[in-house]
């Protein structure tokens, strides 16, 4: 019998993901206790993630 070493196999390293931390809209930076969720992104404010979205509609244009 030959005798082959037996390493761990290791899954591919995936870069991790880097967590968001300043608003899209106005780049201020988001505390915990008040962001706003919208479409896989952090948002300061409801005000804000409607002013990222005005934004985005007018530049397709």
């Amino acid at each position: 019998m030959a005798t082959e070493s037996k390493a761990p196999v290791q899954a591919e390293a995936k870069p991790k993901e880097e967590k968001q931390t300043n608003c899209l809209s106005c780049n201020k930076p988001i505390k915990k206790i008040r962001r706003y969720y919208r479409d896989g992104k952090y948002y300061c404010t409801k005000r804000c993630w409607s002013n990222f979205i005005k934004k985005a509609k007018t530049a397709q244009k």
